[in-house]
């Protein structure tokens, strides 16, 4: 089975996110928006970050695909990030999760033949996947479903 530690991402400042640094961490990636009625979700992720972050990896993701709401420069967007919300964890640069032009990682993760798990289409902003210390994918959580639901709280703490 495939897991995600064999992606790596263009970082919003140019840098490299590597998924493999993240071993031994749950992950949780988001495709994120700055427009969105779901952009105050930024607040919540960055409350687990700081909460979890020794246990939890949280990749945001911006996307332009839904609704256009996230239209800015990758400049723009980490500045409304980090001057609303704080945001300290990783941004990458600005993706694609419509077809044609796929991200690779989201390819993998909304697809049962390349993760081996489920089919999860993303169907707005706020998305969220959840990946275990392993890489493999767990579930994936609508944009209306809190970072701070229980479910998510729950599977923080879990050993699984």
């Amino acid at each position: 089975m495939s897991v995600i530690h064999q992606f790596s991402v263009e970082g919003i400042d140019g840098g490299t996110i590597n998924f493999a640094d993240f071993k031994g961490k749950k992950i949780m990636v988001v495709n994120v928006a700055s427009e969105c009625g779901f952009t105050p979700q930024y607040q919540q992720l960055q409350e687990l970050y700081e909460t979890f972050g020794d246990r939890l990896a949280i990749v945001g993701f911006p996307s332009n695909d839904f609704g256009g709401q996230e239209p800015g420069t990758h400049a723009e967007i980490k500045a409304f990030c980090t001057r609303h919300y704080g945001v300290s964890f990783p941004l990458t640069e600005k993706i694609h999760i419509k077809a044609p032009d796929t991200h690779p990682v989201y390819a993998w993760l909304t697809a049962k033949k390349a993760n081996g798990v489920m089919d999860c289409e993303v169907q707005w902003n706020f998305w969220k996947f959840l990946l275990d210390e392993n890489g493999r994918l767990v579930n994936c959580l609508p944009s209306n479903t809190s970072p701070f639901d229980e479910s998510v709280l729950n599977w923080i703490s879990s050993g699984e």
